[in-house]
């Protein structure tokens, strides 16, 4: 966490979808996704404290995956310097996820990592059942340094998609039983492949965008339908709040470049290129 600036960061990651054999969809290829997100991170100089993955890691079916996908999960960790921390997801194997760090004993654990608790749920039936809401419930029975992060799959609130807005976690009551008052200070979840937030009680929620595809979100009430845009979240957890934003790995050229050290008042003169037009500045 930096001293300077108060923060601690985390790339939220979700939906990879990592195949073995083929591409998904013929073109999509999540090993080379994650490289992305790690280009992106050391070229854009994002120094997270964690990066957390919210499940769906492998295809159906594409249980071969899960080797080469724990390397690039380890290669992601290394480039950026942080700790990955995975969940599984409705697509994920239970038994041969075993191979990846962190799941050879159990898909569910609490990680420390700084001054940030980080308690990793397994909602891969779609649902928490009562053992490990029970867990839950002890594990953040006392606070921990500036918080606790919750991370599953399912997101206990709805998605504003008619096609989906009856695929969040089934027992999302429950879940608000176990972290009654409690210090989670948000949840971090996925599935859905479209970025969202949502408040779930007195919590924020944020929905990771997917690395495979993003929604269509204009596909109408009865199609389900994905373009070809990976994309992932950058979260930020302060003493005070918290924040996300999503990022696109789609390049695409700038529509404007302007610096980001704001020029003094007496030397107001901005140069852009190659707009015509001067544009307002965020």
């Amino acid at each position: 966490m930096s001293h300077e600036s108060g923060k601690f960061t985390i790339l939220h990651l979700s939906d990879v979808h990592a195949t073995a054999g083929e591409l998904l969809y013929g073109q999509v290829d999540g090993l080379a996704r994650l490289k992305q997100v790690a280009d992106y991170a050391v070229e854009a100089g994002i120094t997270p404290e964690a990066v957390v993955v919210t499940g769906d890691l492998a295809n159906r079916g594409h249980t071969n995956a899960y080797p080469a996908l724990n390397a690039a999960l380890r290669e992601l960790g290394e480039r950026v310097g942080a700790p990955v921390l995975t969940v599984l997801g409705n697509h994920d194997c239970p038994e041969k996820s075993r191979q990846l760090d962190g799941h050879t004993l159990g898909h569910t654990r609490v990680v420390h990592v700084g001054p940030v608790r980080f308690v990793l749920l397994d909602s891969s039936t779609g649902a928490l059942d009562a053992p490990q809401l029970e867990w839950l419930s002890e594990s953040v029975a006392e606070p921990f340094g500036i918080g606790t992060v919750l991370a599953l799959h399912h997101a206990p609130v709805p998605s504003p998609l008619p096609t989906l807005a009856k695929l969040g976690l089934r027992n999302a009551a429950a879940l608000a039983d176990a972290i009654t008052g409690s210090d989670v200070r948000m949840m971090l979840s996925g599935h859905y492949h479209h970025p969202m937030a949502a408040m779930f009680g007195a919590v924020p929620v944020f929905v990771g965008p997917s690395l495979a595809y993003h929604q269509v979100m204009n596909a109408g009430p009865d199609l389900v339908s994905g373009h070809d845009h990976a994309m992932f979240s950058l979260v930020h957890l302060t003493a005070h709040g918290v924040s996300a934003a999503p990022v696109g790995l789609l390049a695409t050229d700038p529509l404007f470049s302007i610096s980001a050290a704001r020029p003094a008042r007496s030397e107001p003169t901005t140069t852009v290129t190659p707009s015509s037009t001067q544009p307002v500045e965020p």
